[in-house]
């Protein structure tokens, strides 16, 4: 028997199976007289066990893998006892059997948490929502590669140290097909691993939370958005690239029902109904949020998928629109902006927000009723753009006054 401090690990045979002559093989942990006994699931040949040495007898290819096996065990046993030691807590052979198979909370590692939450989660989350937490895993487990050398790490050692680190090289995360992050999109990745580790304390698996120091810091973004007369300069613009006159067809058909590029290259026949009123909607889903979508098409819409319901490739793919990839959109959107004399960064998203302001909440839509065209799941999230259309109502008014101002100077003078 084997002994180290309080600690002693023996190997254990017995039969199970009198027929075969069989022995099954038991790992027996022993701290201050109290045993804990756990199956290694490997059998030999009774001819083949030395009891003395606690060992498989002979140079067969499977003793000698067996024998490498036990010694693992050996190891791996004074090692949950070692670091059972540098934490101070109280040592037993149950803790030291549980923390070798992992079966306590100390065994537990952030992949372990990264994929508890996912799994548990997957039913409960949108699935738009779910992919965000699918990019955080990633992220994490490239950060562990590269900067840390591992493919994991104990819970316990996500701490302080840990999220700074992380956080540094989110902001100067690169992958292949995209630009690095900017401050909220690192923020974003922060958060979701944030809502993780309070689960982890949730579960008991960790003490405390981590993040309790580390603030996120968002900062905040101007929705950039189209005004009516810019939309106007837009649609009335033709070119003669094809490609570019069915990008800006895509961009004008978002730009008058609100959809994000997803769901617009989403966008079936079927999609297309005769709503409550007899007038044409388009009832789909948001794919980021899964959420329903019922939008009466306004005329320009309406035109624009008219235009396209009877070319010979829509007809085929029993799609409503040409397809583009969303860089393709984007780089050619930079060209229309700047042959319509628009000096905004004007993205495919930049539609979107056109939708919600200049389209429908300037023309007095009730924000309820533009929450749901979004397919928003909070009002809250609508608000940012009633925000928008305050400021520019101020600014309206603020340039009212000071042409009041100048009105009434000028007269005052003539009078004088």
């Amino acid at each position: 028997m084997l002994e180290n401090s309080r600690l002693s690990v023996v190997f254990v045979a017995r039969k199970h199976n009198r027929e075969t002559g069989k022995l099954r093989l038991y790992a027996r942990v022993t701290v201050d007289a109290k045993r804990a006994e756990f199956s290694l699931n490997r059998e030999l040949a009774v001819s083949l066990w030395d009891e003395k040495r606690k060992r498989g007898k002979g140079f067969s290819k499977y003793v000698i893998s067996l024998n490498k096996y036990l010694d693992q065990v050996f190891t791996g046993l004074h090692e949950a006892h070692r670091q059972l030691l540098q934490e101070e807590v109280d040592i037993t052979s149950a803790a030291i059997k549980a923390m070798f198979l992992k079966e306590d909370d100390r065994g537990k590692s952030l992949l372990d948490l990264i994929a508890y939450h996912n799994t548990t989660m997957v039913s409960v989350l949108r699935p738009g929502t779910m992919k965000n937490y699918y990019s955080t895993e990633r992220c994490i487990k490239e950060f562990l590669a590269e900067e840390r050398g591992v493919e994991d790490i104990p819970l316990k050692k996500l701490n302080y140290g840990f999220i700074v680190d992380f956080e540094q090289y989110i902001r100067k995360y690169k992958p292949a097909t995209r630009m690095g992050c900017a401050n909220n999109g690192t923020m974003k990745h922060m958060e979701r691993l944030k809502k993780m580790s309070r689960l982890a304390v949730k579960l008991e698996w960790l003490e405390k939370d981590p993040f309790v120091n580390f603030k996120l810091r968002f900062e905040k973004v101007e929705r950039q958005f189209l005004t009516e007369r810019e939309l106007q300069l837009i649609e009335e613009t033709t070119f003669k690239v094809p490609s570019t006159q069915h990008i800006k067809d895509l961009f004008v058909f978002a730009c008058y029902t609100g959809l994000s590029f997803i769901d617009v290259q989403e966008l079936k026949a079927g999609h297309l109904v005769k709503g409550i009123d007899g007038n044409d909607w388009l009832y789909t889903k948001r794919t980021k949020t899964d959420e329903p979508l019922k939008i009466p098409l306004l005329p320009k819409a309406k035109e624009i998928i008219d235009k396209y319901k009877d070319k010979p490739e829509m007809l085929q793919t029993n799609r409503l629109l040409p397809l583009y990839s969303n860089p393709m959109i984007n780089r050619t959107l930079k060209d229309i902006a700047k042959a319509c004399g628009i000096r905004k960064k004007v993205t495919f998203h930049v539609a979107r927000h056109t939708f919600a302001t200049a389209i429908t909440l300037s023309n007095g839509v009730p924000i309820e009723t533009v929450s749901k065209l979004l397919g928003h799941t909070k009002l809250s999230t609508t608000q940012i753009y009633a925000r928008v259309i305050e400021k520019k109502i101020g600014e309206d008014m603020q340039n009212l006054m000071a042409t009041m101002k100048l009105k009434r100077k000028v007269g005052f003078n003539f009078i004088s």
